[in-house]
């Protein structure tokens, strides 16, 4: 059985791949998206991560769809306790921004989609400088404190932002970010290393890295010349025109090959083994994807692969 991570500071136990929640009610129907939940728990998996944004994207949609199917899942399966659900406010069409009672308001409504009376783990999901730390951890701490939230974390946020954040947290005795959420993959490595790393680890932030298979490239499924049916294609084939995409697919490749494993559960294990990462975020639109990524709890590298694929996508 792959053993759970502690997550920052906290006491929050994680399975190392976090299932994005970011499909549910998008390109995954309610069926698969309670088949795919169903597989992961089943495989040990306890962290789930959604949004109230999503998916607001899609026409018809309003946003919050991915955490009413997630709500309806866990009223069902009768395991609300097991699993350590995670969710973000700021980007909601009718809840934007991060004044304190939109926050408030936003966890509020977050609660009834998902049908419970406390988020494990409640992010800002995209930072709003217009507006204070002061505020933002104030009405965090709030949440906290009422027991609507069990911990917090902040998405998007620059290096300067956390900062002041974690500061002020410490200052007054308020509730303090245990987890980052930042745009993190082998080919896509500047948007975290450095000053935020950095930052992260020497306050003991959990990093839980975002496109952590940089849309779908880093499972090796685009090639030059294939054409994928995805509705994020585009975005994961401009990775294939940069020197970058094809020397970090190669690595890949060679190392799958030599482990046995798919790509994916290689650029996963790359991720996993980085300074202050936790647990990669990835999404699976369907059960049979998700083998590939559960394996990253059982696939260690060796420092030569992990060297090798440093190199690669520097």
């Amino acid at each position: 059985m792959t053993s759970l991570r502690k997550l920052g500071s906290s006491d929050l136990e994680v399975f190392p791949l976090a299932l994005g929640g970011n499909v549910f009610g998008w390109t995954a129907d309610e069926a698969q998206s309670f088949a795919v939940l169903d597989a992961y728990t089943a495989a040990g998996g306890n962290f789930v991560d959604s949004a109230d944004v999503y998916s607001a994207w899609v026409d018809g949609n309003q946003g919050g769809e991915s955490e009413t199917v997630l709500g309806k899942w866990l009223t069902s399966r009768g395991n609300r306790a097991d699993v350590v659900v995670a969710t973000k406010v700021s980007q909601h069409p009718e809840f934007q921004g991060l004044s304190a009672a939109n926050i408030k308001a936003a966890a509020d409504a977050s609660l009834r989609r998902l049908g419970t009376d406390y988020i494990d783990l409640y992010y800002t999901h995209f930072d709003k400088p217009d507006v204070p730390v002061e505020e933002i951890i104030g009405a965090l701490d709030e949440l906290v404190t009422a027991g609507k939230v069990r911990h917090i974390a902040a998405s998007n946020i620059s290096a300067e932002r956390l900062r002041a954040s974690l500061e002020f947290s410490d200052r007054e005795g308020l509730a303090r970010y245990v987890a980052l959420q930042p745009h993190y993959n082998l080919v896509s490595r500047d948007t975290y290393e450095g000053e935020l790393q950095d930052l992260a680890a020497r306050t003991g932030l959990a990093a839980v890295p975002y496109y952590a298979l940089a849309s779908g490239f880093l499972t090796g499924k685009y090639r030059p010349g294939t054409t994928v049916d995805s509705a994020r294609a585009g975005g994961a084939a401009q990775h294939l025109q940069t020197e970058r995409g094809r020397r970090v697919l190669a690595a890949l490749d060679e190392i799958a090959a030599a482990h046995d494993v798919p790509a994916a559960t290689v650029a996963l294990a790359w991720l996993a083994a980085q300074p202050t990462v936790v647990a990669p975020i990835a999404s699976a639109r369907t059960v049979e994807q998700l083998p590939a990524l559960l394996g990253v709890g059982e696939l260690t590298l060796t420092d030569a692969e992990l060297g090798r694929l440093t190199q690669a996508s520097a």
